[in-house]
């Protein structure tokens, strides 16, 4: 399948900030902060196209595991208060002793940026990206033992982490300066803190701050299309639902499993090789707008209010919103996004009909209902194949969805059963 995968990351973006700063209190643009000086600095250090792609897609990424021990092992699950955080010796000690690195965090992230098939040499990136320049660090070591890359995601991450840079004034960039240079030697290597004053001045902030993160890197950064195989996009689209898990388990048990059915009944109508992986990406991602739903409506465990049932839905949207930014992937988004329509026009969240909507598009939405009626949720246990596909015939009959289709999964699914 071809993508572009910084691209994707882009637009995944939002969602993983969001989840940040949910579950965490991190800026939600944090990753995408953190990457955007992170291409300066690596466009400082000469690298080329590709290193500077997967450099800032770590960048965007080198949290991916945040949320899932925040909790547990950040400051014994408080939330850190930054406002004076440098103003004396003792804070900065805090920070060299690990107060700001969570060792499983890093680790657990480093397993799963493995998953992402970039394309240079990224090992020990994630890993290490809280190592200090003087050996302080979780994994103690040196500035000269540790991954460039993880050295410039480093001092951008604490540059976001200690400093406003949406409303940070030209004045207070140099004061921030002269902070991060008492620093030298000790969180950060000469070699970074200078790369850093040297790449992103002022005129890199006001861009930040002016034209956002996002669509500058898009117009500057040139991101390339290449061809990659079913295992590299299985391996992307289970990088995410890891993700999804820590937010909601119910989520990434779903999207997986209505992922795995979409590929089987692909092949079942006979898709071509392209195609089925497209639809399985479609599966895999079809709710990827749930991460910027609330918790406490995501998981409640009972019947929701009209008011929460509005305010879910507009995971459909979110959903399309996300995915319309990847180019080259229409189809996939189209898919995805109308995951609730139905076909007499009740569904959302355009509440298109069935003159509208493709073969595909039923498909999905089948499939997601199959696969949410045979899984254990908050408010109720799982159905067994023959009740589901009872329920789905009720539906049917009711022209919510495809009669037809209804039937292949029947057929498919307790075929499968029996084997």
């Amino acid at each position: 399948m071809k993508l572009n995968l910084t691209d994707t990351l882009y637009a995944l973006s939002f969602a993983l900030d969001t989840v940040q700063y949910e579950m965490g209190g991190i800026s939600n643009e944090h990753g995408k902060h953190v990457a955007f000086i992170s291409y300066f600095i690596g466009k400082y250090l000469n690298y080329d196209n590709d290193k500077l792609n997967d450099l800032v897609g770590l960048a965007i990424l080198h949290d991916n595991a945040f949320t899932e021990y925040v909790r547990e092992e950040y400051n014994n699950g408080e939330l850190v208060d930054y406002d004076e955080l440098l103003e004396n010796e003792s804070n900065v000690t805090k920070l060299r002793n690990g107060f700001l690195t969570l060792p499983r965090h890093n680790v657990v992230g480093e397993e799963n940026i493995r998953l992402i098939p970039f394309r240079t040499n990224v090992n020990d990136v994630i890993l290490c990206h809280h190592e200090n320049a003087d050996g302080t660090g979780p994994l103690k070591k040196h500035d000269y033992e540790t991954n460039e890359m993880a050295q410039i995601i480093h001092i951008a991450d604490m540059m976001d982490v200690l400093f406003d840079l949406k409303r940070l004034t030209k004045e207070e960039l140099y004061v921030a300066y002269k902070k991060i240079k008492k620093l030298e030697g000790k969180l950060f290597s000469p070699k970074m803190v200078d790369a850093l004053i040297n790449s992103f001045t002022y005129k890199e902030l006001k861009a930040l701050q002016d034209e956002g993160v996002i669509p500058y890197l898009k117009k500057n950064l040139e991101s390339n299309i290449y061809d990659y195989t079913d295992d590299q996009i299985k391996n992307l689209c289970l990088f995410f639902a890891k993700i999804i898990d820590y937010k909601s388990s119910i989520t990434k048990n779903h999207s997986l499993g209505v992922a795995e059915k979409c590929y089987k009944m692909a092949k079942y109508y006979n898709f071509d090789d392209d195609k089925a992986i497209r639809f399985y990406f479609a599966g895999a991602f079809h709710d990827i707008g749930k991460l910027i739903i609330n918790n406490d409506v995501l998981e409640k465990p009972g019947k929701l209010t009209s008011k929460e049932f509005e305010y879910i839905k507009n995971h459909a949207n979110a959903t399309e919103k996300i995915l319309s930014q990847i180019d080259g992937i229409e189809d996939i988004t189209r898919w995805a996004s109308r995951h609730h329509e139905k076909l007499d026009g009740s569904g959302y969240n355009k509440s298109i009909n069935a003159n509208e909507l493709s073969f595909e598009d039923r498909l999905l939405a089948c499939i997601d209902i199959y696969q949410a009626l045979t899984e254990k949720r908050s408010y109720k246990d799982e159905f067994a194949h023959q009740n589901s596909i009872e329920i789905m015939y009720e539906m049917a009959y009711n022209n919510k969805i495809d009669i037809n289709i209804v039937k292949d999964i029947e057929k498919y699914f307790n075929e499968e059963k029996r084997l």
